[in-house]
């Protein structure tokens, strides 16, 4: 009877933490959906400002098509991403896209000067800014999770209770570059195009100053210079540049 009740009991501790892991898990992935959803509202807020800033480029810039058809195709690929992963890859080529646009405003100034255009340029990156804060708290989330159905206890349950890994939302090297925008200028004739920022410098050694002066050594089939008489400099430079030899004394 009593080992009846010892594996009752043993049970029933068994089953109380499995239950306990069970709800743990489930709280973690919501904790992962929500903060998922709050970066899908902002990138469908960012969604929604995209029309109005094309058609206002459009307006002082309507020869930038290849950037504006970037843009919305981007646009188009974040909408029609079926999962979260892919709308993940899509917004980082939407990021890319915009950054191009933003530098290809730089030539414009009567684009610069327009009111709107700004409002939504700051209302737009105000936005990313959002999403990049949120994207931190959203991989928390995720590590947080994958973590607890990757070790032990919580793996024996991930898979029979369908916990998935879950992917976490990582800018990509090519949207956070800053993006080189050519445009159309070319280096004058003659003038090569140099990049100063690698470019390396060289720089001259001083040259030594010697503090006292060696005597110089008679050269071999030279008579001996008499007292009193200052020998020539040899080397010395003549109006027409061009260094004299060593005259020979006088007899």
């Amino acid at each position: 009877m009593e080992i009846v009740i010892l594996i009752v009991v043993i049970l029933v501790i068994l089953a109380i933490i499995a239950i306990w892991l069970y709800n743990n898990l489930v709280q973690l992935r919501n904790r992962v959906d929500n903060a998922w959803s709050q970066i899908d509202v902002q990138l469908q807020r960012r969604l929604d400002l995209i029309p109005n800033l094309v058609e206002t480029v459009k307006g002082y810039a309507a020869h930038e098509s290849n950037t504006l058809t970037a843009v919305t195709q981007a646009r188009t690929a974040v909408m029609s991403a079926p999962t979260p992963e892919a709308k993940m890859q899509a917004d980082n080529m939407l990021t890319n896209t915009l950054r191009s646009l933003f530098a290809v405003s730089e030539a414009y100034p009567n684009l610069k000067a327009d009111a709107n255009f700004r409002q939504l340029q700051s209302e737009i990156t105000g936005t990313e800014d959002k999403i990049s804060y949120m994207r931190q708290s959203y991989n928390d989330c995720v590590m947080a999770y994958n973590n607890a159905i990757q070790t032990f206890p919580g793996v024996i349950l991930a898979g029979p209770f369908g916990f998935t890994k879950r992917d976490m939302f990582d800018a990509n090297i090519a949207a956070s570059a800053a993006p080189v925008v050519n445009f159309g200028q070319t280096p004058a004739m003659g003038v090569p195009d140099v990049n100063t920022a690698s470019a390396p410098v060289a720089v001259p050694n001083a040259p030594s100053i010697q503090q006292s002066q060696q005597p110089q050594s008679q050269q071999p089939g030279m008579p001996p210079q008499q007292s009193g008489q200052q020998p020539p400099q040899s080397g010395t430079p003549t109006q027409s540049g061009t260094p004299q030899p060593p005259q020979p004394p006088q007899q």
